[in-house]
């Protein structure tokens, strides 16, 4: 029997999920739901501020409204502005919040938006979410350009501002051309939330060879808990643990995280894949009717990876602690 504790008792040990995803709406009723993550006893959530069908107003309307529920809510919330702070919540039995942005489309190139993103608490952004913008390609593209001269500027501003780079949702190509870009300046990056390809054959996934390089540059695959990206097994923690397993066995344990990807309003989410069939295209399962593992179900995936023979120190790393080590390696 797996000898691992959870929920946990150790002060030393970070539960992090790395993208949570709230309607784009100031609703406080909404906010409130996330006490379903405090209960599931995560210690960090990443929430959403917008993608590429979310415009920069909206992204910045959505962190002053989420930096007011946090502020009305000091009980229960932390904004983080730095590994301290998530140590202070984790003490205080709160959870601590932090920001992401999918996709540079709302910048426009506006590459002065960067530290103004990290100042409002915006903790990783990614460079494309599914099609090309000026930062570089898109999973969904059928000629992914690359990473543009623009976005290599974009990787360079955002790790002189403490922001950690994401691949997940860019295309393969530009994907490596960042991770080589990242291996100059000496930083990790992280695919937020991605899982194998080789497991489970979607574009959305990322192949081996990207798995090898972002491990090789220090980073973490956060593994998405979206059924349609876990074959649509019937058992998503028992898939959501092999994927993990998969890429723990292929480059180590200490390159795995978690991403579950979490939809608060799923007929919101229905009713975007149906708008904007562009981002959202035809024939990959972005229809209604996507399952998302739940945070809840995080003490069985970690037994399913003690069967696996994992050890406390993988599992650890595994539910916080790789993030944990990008964080101080990245964030300012």
């Amino acid at each position: 029997m797996a000898s691992f504790a959870f929920p946990h008792d150790a002060p030393d040990m970070i539960v992090w999920d790395n993208h949570v995803c709230l309607p784009h709406r100031a609703e406080p009723a909404w906010f409130a739901r996330l006490a379903q993550h405090r209960a599931a006893r995560i210690d960090v959530a990443s929430l959403n501020l917008g993608d590429a069908q979310v415009s920069l107003e909206t992204q910045l309307r959505m962190a002053a409204f989420f930096r007011a529920q946090i502020a009305a809510r000091p009980e229960e919330y932390l904004l983080a502005e730095s590994l301290a702070d998530i140590d202070r919540a984790k003490a205080a039995g709160k959870l601590a919040i932090v920001f992401d942005v999918e996709g540079a489309w709302a910048m426009d190139g506006q590459l002065d938006l960067v530290p103004l993103y990290a100042r409002i608490g915006v903790r990783w952004l990614s460079i494309a979410f599914n099609r090309a913008n000026w930062a570089g390609g898109g999973v969904h593209d059928a000629d992914d350009p690359g990473l543009s001269v623009a976005g290599g500027q974009l990787l360079d501003a955002l790790a002189e501002n403490g922001i950690v780079a994401c691949c997940t949702h860019t295309g393969y190509r530009t994907a490596q051309a960042a991770i080589e870009h990242h291996r100059a300046l000496g930083k990790p990056l992280i695919f937020s939330h991605s899982n194998a390809r080789a497991l489970d054959d979607h574009p959305r996934n990322i192949p081996d060879n990207l798995i090898d390089a972002v491990a090789s540059i220090g980073g973490v695959i956060g593994i998405n808990g979206l059924s349609i990206f876990l074959g649509n097994a019937a058992d998503l923690a028992e898939r959501f643990a092999e994927h993990a397993a998969y890429v723990a066995d292929r480059v180590g344990a200490a390159h795995v995280g978690i991403g579950l990807d979490y939809v608060y309003d799923q007929a919101d989410m229905d009713a975007q894949l149906a708008a904007a069939r562009g981002t959202w295209p035809a024939g990959y399962g972005y229809e209604p009717g996507i399952r998302y593992l739940e945070p809840e179900a995080l003490p069985r995936v970690v037994d399913l990876l003690m069967a696996r023979g994992w050890s406390d120190d993988a599992v650890r790393g595994f539910l916080g602690g790789n993030f944990v080590r990008v964080a101080q390696q990245v964030w300012r």
